[in-house]
């Protein structure tokens, strides 16, 4: 009989951080523990929050009598660090340094995931991972060449989530990732989309960096000249801001929830209608390119996050689409569970544990 792991893990995010406690691959417990914003801001860096986010999410389980004891594996959703390719990486002190000070020049509360299960752990007597973090980068060469020399094409995607949604279909289907060819959507907050092969993430956007479709808080891919001209009297933070914090829904709409948008476009907002209707456009030529990379042998199209709840968005897409593949929707995310697999096959030894070694797995070509 296989023994019964139990795994605690922490997603940290904006204003809350989720936790969820697993035994094996089942959720016996799960939170989003909030905390209050104008502390947070008043803590200054993302690092400066760790201590009030240990004890919040301590004060939590305390309340809702949660113990760790015997806790085999604490997983953290992982920020700050360099490329690197997919799978489990065991924290230690240079994942972790690399971890605080964002060593991938991201500022994001996910840095926050590896120290918070490397601080649990070490109070449980458990191991601790990051699965998957943000940063994978398993890129075909063809993918990062740019029309500019020494300027190389980097990736920004919801890796955790994407890879996860790949894994779970291509069981439903009867194969193993590894066998499969996905174009693999996470549409939230922000949008990856993304090209898999036998097992690799080959292609995607860059989310971070502008690249992709528009999205509730980025601007997606837009002309460069047009961003120069658009550049006048507006600081490079500003330009910056717009990539991430300020473009999309925001720029347009002033308002980042996705809810609101479709049914201000359903209710015959002119705007909104044509926000919301380009915005899906987008994702569908993403998709098409995608197609284009994995020479037309793709054995499905799967759209995972929280706008994939919306009927009209998964209807638009598979009308437009399902002429290259089946398209198949997993609303919601898989971000806990994927954290929790991750941490199991490494403890069933299914995959081996892998080294976080603080070089890009990939940084130039070497044409010489």
């Amino acid at each position: 009989m296989m023994k019964e792991y139990k795994i605690f893990t922490i997603n940290p995010g904006s204003t809350s951080t989720k936790i969820a406690l697993f035994k094996n691959n089942n959720c016996v417990f799960s939170k989003s523990v909030s905390h209050n914003a104008e502390k947070l801001a008043e803590l200054g860096s993302i690092t400066n929050q760790l201590p009030y986010r240990k004890q919040t999410i301590k004060n939590m389980l305390l309340k809702t009598g949660i113990d760790l004891d015997g806790t085999d594996a604490v997983v953290g959703r992982g920020g700050g660090l360099l490329p690197v390719e997919g799978g489990t990486y065991e924290i230690d002190d240079l994942l972790l340094d690399h971890s605080r000070k964002g060593a991938n020049g991201v500022q994001h509360p996910a840095q926050l995931g590896p120290q918070l299960a490397n601080d649990f752990a070490l109070e449980c007597g458990a191991k601790s991972f990051v699965v998957n973090p943000p940063d994978v980068d398993e890129l075909q060469d063809l993918a990062r060449m740019t029309g500019i020399k020494n300027v190389y094409r980097k990736v920004h995607l919801h890796a955790l989530n994407l890879k996860e949604t790949a894994i779970r279909h291509a069981k439903l289907i009867g194969k193993k990732y590894d066998d499969c060819n996905f174009i693999v959507c996470h549409i939230g907050g922000g949008i990856s989309v993304s090209a898999h092969r036998n097992g690799r993430m080959i292609d995607g956007f860059d989310i971070i960096g502008g690249e992709g479709p528009m999205a509730p808080t980025r601007c997606g891919s837009i002309s460069v000249t047009n961003l120069l001209a658009y550049h006048k009297g507006r600081t490079l933070g500003e330009i910056k801001s717009l990539c991430t914090k300020d473009g999309g829904f925001v720029s347009h709409l002033g308002t980042s929830d996705a809810v609101e948008v479709e049914k201000r476009a359903e209710c015959g907002d002119k705007e909104a209608k044509m926000v919301w209707n380009s915005m899906i456009y987008q994702i569908e030529k993403c998709i098409g390119s995608m197609a284009a990379v994995l020479h037309g042998n793709i054995d499905g199209i799967l759209l995972g996050g929280g706008m994939v709840n919306s009927k009209d968005l998964v209807n638009q897409i598979t009308l437009t689409c399902d002429w290259i593949a089946p398209v198949t929707a997993y609303p919601g995310e898989f971000e806990m569970e994927a954290m929790a697999a991750g941490a199991m096959r490494v403890l069933t030894g299914i995959e081996a544990v892998k080294k976080y070694t603080g070089e890009p797995v990939w940084d130039h070509f070497d044409f010489t």
